[in-house]
């Protein structure tokens, strides 16, 4: 895929982030090449909180919020959609807002630019709650805001007759990860760091499973580049563990004394599964996982 502009949503938050510093650490990559437009709803203190990520050749930015952004000049050969956050301090009706009128003016700027080739970002909470790894054939019932946001944002660019690629995108780590939100990986990290006590608030059972961000963003170019348009491919590890055992492995890796509490009761039935079966990307577009959960925290700590 020849690309000389790609225009980049959400390129300040961790998707971003972590494409912009493998784009600098592989100047060889073809994707590197290419002109990076990136849209920030502040530009200014991006760059001056991450200077490195920010002034490479070929990387500029655009101020505005996803719903009414004005449009850069020129023609763009793709565009990669990754601008809603998943933080859950968000409203219904603002998680909503920025997913739905995010994607609406995202097709109006597709055709300004005429560009036909677009990747989003979706994410596996469309399927709903499971007791199995996700299958992209499963029937989706989703019950966040969010999941139902991304879901009918899917549809929605589905019958834009956009050439969309949809990434149904599950969890992840790595150097840019939030260590104090809601993402219990990147909590028991930095508990680890700090000495103190990681505390489970349930009972440890829910299965989860991490990619590490180089292997994301490897597996977000492969479906941008080869892809199948309006086909919806999961993006993570399939190697499931259990937030209890996550927590152990994050201590053992770095060496940590950090006591472990679970405080929650035991749950008896089927344990919570937030896990994709990546059969298919794994067969139509030849990537993997090259990054164990090991070497993912510790890659997280050391920042490469």
């Amino acid at each position: 895929m020849l690309l000389k502009r790609l225009f980049v949503t959400g390129g300040t938050g961790f998707f971003g982030k972590s494409m912009l510093d493998y784009r600098l650490r592989h100047p060889e990559w073809e994707w590197a090449k290419a002109e990076w437009v990136v849209l920030s709803r502040s530009p200014k203190r991006f760059i001056e909180e991450n200077p490195k990520l920010a002034n490479q050749s070929g990387v500029s930015f655009v101020a505005g919020d996803i719903r009414d952004f004005a449009f850069p000049e020129g023609n763009f050969d793709a565009i990669i959609h990754a601008a809603t956050s998943a933080v859950t301090t968000l409203s219904d009706d603002e998680m909503t807002s920025v997913i739905l009128d995010g994607v609406r003016r995202i097709v109006e700027f597709a055709k300004a630019a005429q560009c036909k080739t677009a990747l989003f970002t979706s994410s596996g909470a469309v399927y709903g709650p499971s007791t199995e790894p996700a299958s992209e054939d499963d029937g989706c019932y989703p019950t966040t805001a969010y999941g139902k946001g991304k879901l009918a944002a899917e549809k929605f660019l589905i019958d834009s007759g956009l050439d969309v690629k949809i990434a149904r995108c599950f969890a992840f780590v790595g150097p840019y990860l939030p260590r104090t939100l809601h993402f219990a990986i990147g909590n028991f990290i930095q508990n680890c760091l700090d000495g103190s006590p990681i505390v489970i608030n349930g009972d440890g059972t829910p299965l989860r499973s991490y990619l590490y961000s180089d292997d994301l963003v490897e597996w977000l170019f492969a479906v941008l580049a080869h892809g199948v348009a309006r086909r919806a491919y999961n993006v993570g590890s399939d190697c499931a563990i259990s937030i209890k055992d996550l927590a152990f492995a994050v201590r053992e890796a770095l060496g940590s004394s950090s006591e472990i509490r679970i405080i929650g009761a035991d749950v008896l039935g089927a344990s919570n599964v937030y896990i994709p079966n990546v059969d298919r990307i794994k067969r139509e577009l030849d990537v993997d996982m090259k990054i164990d959960l090991r070497d993912s925290i510790l890659k997280t700590v050391e920042g490469q």
